[in-house]
């Protein structure tokens, strides 16, 4: 059971981003409008006096929110299907070993992890700005780190590794 979870995180990654950009489908304007809804709760932008000024502005910062909800979708689809491949590579193609499971774990922990940051930038940005939103959930951030250096350690196993037996010609 404990060598299935990696797939299984790898799975909900992908299951994540596809499922908000299901959402994005059914109700792109309800995204949109939280996002306004909350940049008007935000003082650097509800107090600008000139209300041309404050329309453009806002205007610009919710663009660049609701892109931080597409960088959701695009990363926990996108890394999820690399966690996938690199754990079909190493389950497949390498003997099991120490390494071999750290760097499961971290493809998968990482992988699984990091998008969030941008999830829940897209979710308090609005309303706290988007730089001190990044700065609340760095955490999330910092598991793309965590992400590559699984990677890495795939990639050495793979090196240093002996051939699989069942796996010879």
């Amino acid at each position: 059971m404990l060598n299935k979870i990696p797939f299984a995180l790898a799975l909900l990654t992908m299951f994540g981003g596809v499922f908000i950009a299901i959402l994005f489908g059914a109700n792109e304007e309800l995204f949109k409008k939280k996002i306004e809804t909350q940049l008007m709760s935000n003082p650097a932008y509800s107090s600008l006096q000139d209300p041309a000024e404050q329309k453009k502005q806002m205007a610009q910062e919710a663009d660049k929110n609701w892109r931080y909800y597409q960088r959701f979708h695009f990363h926990a689809t996108g890394i999820g299907a690399m966690s996938l491949a690199v754990l079909t590579f190493l389950t497949l193609l390498t003997p099991a070993s120490k390494l071999r499971a750290a760097a499961c774990w971290f493809v998968s922990v990482g992988g699984f992890l990091y998008p969030f940051v941008w999830l829940f930038a897209a979710m308090w940005g609005p309303e706290i700005g988007r730089g001190a939103a990044k700065e609340k959930f760095a955490v999330f951030g910092y598991m793309g780190g965590l992400f590559l250096l699984g990677i890495i350690l795939a990639l050495l196993h793979f090196l240093v590794s002996p051939e699989r037996k069942d796996r010879q010609s």
